[in-house]
């Protein structure tokens, strides 16, 4: 049996024969994209995407991203209690990508990234116009993350429910939405890493009886 590569991560990679990266981001890939708009206390509107997202409960439908330091998402959301998921797309990825700049608080990400806003139904922060799918949220918790040792870490992991959604009408055939016809982008590793989902990657199994 080949032998694998073996760290602990607490001691990093290096040293480690074959690891030149700490592959860490590249393994738990790809990663569904949190794109979040949120308003400021002031009313700035700001845009940002963050690669540690995901869906946590199916009813009622919980969503939560981590937010490596107290970002003006984070910010925004404890100030405000709302929250927009919007969902990147291969043709929104150079958009999502611009809105990822750091830049002060008061700079609109959605004119820099040259985005249209449409306003939320439920709640204050704007969707992203042209982006097929959006979730409407109010912030339910914020966790603050803590290691082994209970050391708290510099990460905010925070969770709100979704309360309206807005589907493109031509991603529903037969009353099911189809997840490879919006053509959603996911995050891999290394610095720039992304993947397309696409129907021929598609492949079913049915669970266990």
């Amino acid at each position: 049996m080949q032998q694998h590569h073996f760290y602990e991560p607490r001691n990093g990679h290096k040293g480690v024969p074959g690891l030149a990266h700490d592959p860490l981001n590249a393994i738990i890939a790809p990663r569904p994209i949190g794109w979040i708009s949120t308003l400021g206390a002031d009313g700035t509107r700001n845009l940002a995407p963050y690669s540690f997202f995901q869906l946590f409960n199916y009813r009622p439908p919980i969503i939560g991203f981590a937010s490596i330091g107290w970002k003006d998402s984070a910010a925004n959301i404890a100030a405000t209690g709302d929250f927009v998921w919007n969902l990147a797309t291969r043709d929104l990825a150079e958009a999502m990508n611009a809105s990822s700049a750091t830049v002060a608080p008061d700079v609109d990400e959605f004119a820099l990234a040259g985005l249209e806003a449409a306003p939320a139904r439920l709640v204050a922060p704007p969707r992203v116009a042209t982006s097929p799918v959006a979730f409407e949220c109010r912030h339910t918790q914020t966790l603050r993350l803590t290691d082994v040792a209970g050391a708290e870490l510099d990460t905010w992991l925070i969770l709100g429910e979704v309360i309206g959604i807005h589907i493109a009408p031509d991603l529903i055939t037969d009353g099911s939405y189809r997840t490879a016809a919006a053509h959603p982008i996911l995050r891999g590793g290394g610095p720039g890493d992304y993947f397309e989902v696409r129907a021929d990657a598609l492949f079913r199994m049915g669970r266990p009886a």
